[in-house]
C-alpha cells in the first residue's frame, strides 16, 4: 500500500527541515518530499493540513514486564501505549522474570514483539540473572543482532567485572545502557534526600548515591571505549561528570526522562506514591542542570523510563511502594507543553532529542528521520489539541503516573510504522 501524507508541516532532525509539503511512503520507506500524482493505484491519501509530520519518536528505556509480571505490561498492550504515543521504536530492558540473559531468551520475546505494529528492541543483560557475578555471553548476544545490554534496576557492583563486561561491549559494538546506583548507599532510601523528606519523616536517597558510580563509569568507559549510555540522569554533577568525560573524548552519552525535566521534590503530593521513581525527583538546581545539560547537548536523549505497576502495588506506604511510572503516553504532550510551546526548545529540538539522537545512538540508520530513503516511522501531531491527561484512557495494562489530571497541548493523530498505520485517534483529544 501506498501512502500520500498532504499539506503537512514536515518536521525532519536530520536535514533541518521545517517546511510544508507532501509526504509519499511506499514499501515500508519515504519515497519522496513535494507532490505527486495522486491517480496511482492503491494509494491511500491523508490530508495533514494544519498538523505536523515528525520522525516516530524512539524511547531508549521501557519496562514492559514480560515475560514474568505481564499483570503490569506484556509486549502487546506496551507496543499498543507506544504507539498511542507517537513511539515507533522501543528498547524493553532485561530486568523481566526470568532475566533475559541468553540468546534463546530474548528470541523468546523477539518472537511476540515481531507480532506488533512497532519495532522492539531487547537488551540483553550485563550479568547472568543480573546477579553481578558471572557475565553473559556479550559475543554471542552481538553475533545474534542483540546489540544493547543493561542491568537497568541497579547497577554492577563489581568495578573489575564491569570493566570486563564493557571490554566485551567495545570489542563486539555493544551499546550499554547504564542505570547508576551504589546500592550500598541507598540505604532504604525511598525519595531524594531533602528538606521535604526530612519534614515527612522519609528515608533519603542522596545525590552521591547516582554520582559515585557515574562517575565510576564514565572512567571505565574511557578506559576501554566502550559506548556507555547513562540511563535517566537526575543530578547537577552527574551531567557536569557527563560534560567533562565528553570533553576527553570518551564515547558517552546521557538521557533524562519528562518528569526529572519538569517536576521536583518539592512538587511531591505527600503519601502518594505515583511520585515514588528511581532515580527520585531532586531539586529544583538538579532539575535546572538536567535542562541545561539537555539544551546544551550534554544529555543527549530523552527517554520515559516507563515502569508500569498496577494499582494494587502502589496502594501502600512511600517505603514499600515500587519505584516507578508510566511515560509511553505521557511524553510528548509533557515535552510540547513545558518546553516547545514555553519557547525553551524548536519542534525540531524535540525531534532530534526524542528520534533523531537515539536513531544514531543505536545505530538505527534509516530510522528518526522523515528524509527520502528512511524508513516509513512518523507520527501526524496536533500540536494545538488541549485535554487534560486521563489515566484511565491509557491503553497500557498499568495507570501509575503522577500526571493524572495535568493539562496539555499536543496529540499523535497517527503513528506509522514501516508504511503500516500502527495507531489512529478515534477523535481529538478535548472534542
Amino acid at each position: 500500500m501506498k501512502l500520500l501524507i498532504k499539506n503537512g508541516r514536515l518536521i525532519d532532525p536530520a536535514t533541518g527541515t521545517d517546511k510544508v509539503d507532501d509526504l509519499l511512503l511506499d514499501n515500508g520507506y519515504i519515497v519522496s518530499w513535494g507532490k505527486t500524482d495522486e491517480e496511482q493505484d492503491d494509494l491511500q491519501i491523508i490530508d495533514a493540513s494544519g498538523y505536523m509530520v515528525m520522525p516516530g519518536l524512539i524511547d531508549m528505556h521501557v519496562h514492559l514486564r514480560d515475560p514474568g509480571q505481564t499483570w503490569k505490561e506484556d509486549v502487546y498492550s506496551g507496543a499498543a501505549a507506544a504507539a498511542k504515543g507517537g513511539f515507533t521504536t522501543i528498547v524493553a530492558m532485561a530486568n523481566t522474570v526470568p532475566v533475559t540473559d541468553t540468546v534463546e531468551k530474548i528470541n523468546a520475546i523477539m518472537k511476540r514483539a515481531k507480532e506488533t505494529g512497532i519495532h522492539i528492541i531487547q537488551a540483553g543483560s550485563v550479568t547472568m540473572e543480573m546477579e553481578g557475578v558471572h557475565l553473559t555471553d556479550i559475543q554471542a548476544m552481538a553475533e545474534a543482532g542483540y546489540k544493547v545490554i543493561s542491568e537497568d534496576g541497579k547497577s554492577v557492583m563489581n568495578s573489575g567485572l564491569f570493566k570486563r563486561a564493557l571490554a566485551m561491549a567495545a570489542r563486539f559494538g555493544v551499546t550499554v545502557l547504564d542505570h547508576c546506583e551504589d546500592k550500598y548507599l541507598v540505604n532504604g532510601g525511598c525519595v531524594n534526600e531533602d528538606k521535604v523528606s526530612r519534614k515527612e519523616g522519609l528515608p533519603g536517597i542522596t545525590n552521591s548515591v547516582e554520582d559515585s558510580i557515574t562517575a565510576r563509569d564514565l572512567m571505565i568507559a574511557g578506559d576501554t571505549g566502550a559506548h556507555l549510555h547513562l540511563c535517566h540522569m537526575s543530578t547537577a554533577d552527574s551531567v557536569e561528570l557527563l560534560r567533562e568525560a565528553k570533553k576527553r573524548g570518551f564515547k558517552v552519552s546521557g538521557e533524562v526522562t519528562p518528569h526529572h525535566l519538569i517536576l521536583t521534590s518539592e512538587d511531591r503530593k505527600p503519601l502518594d506514591t505515583n511520585y515514588k521513581m528511581n532515580p527520585p525527583l531532586r531539586t529544583e538546581k538538579d532539575r535546572q542542570a538536567v535542562v541545561n545539560g539537555l539544551m546544551d547537548g550534554t544529555i543527549d536523549v530523552i527517554s520515559t523510563d516507563h515502569a508500569p505497576h498496577r494499582g494494587m502495588e502502589k496502594e501502600t506506604t512511600m517505603v514499600k511502594a515500587p519505584f516507578g511510572i508510566v511515560g509511553l503516553e505521557t511524553a510528548a504532550p509533557l515535552i510540547w507543553t513545558e518546553f516547545v510551546r514555553m519557547g525553551v526548545m524548536t519542534p525540531l529540538q524535540m525531534a532530534e532529542k526524542m528520534s533523531w539522537n537515539p536513531a544514531k545512538l543505536l545505530g538505527l540508520e534509516r530510522r528518526g528521520s522523515i528524509y527520502p530513503g528512511s524508513e516509513a516511522d512518523l507520527i501526524i501531531w496536533d500540536p494545538d489539541a488541549f485535554y487534560r491527561i486521563d489515566a484511565e484512557s491509557f491503553l497500557s495494562k498499568s495507570k501509575n503516573t503522577p500526571f493524572d489530571g495535568k493539562p496539555v497541548f499536543g496529540q499523535v493523530l497517527m503513528t506509522v510504522c514501516g508504511g503500516e498505520i500502527a495507531y489512529a485517534a478515534d477523535k481529538k483529544a478535548g472534542s
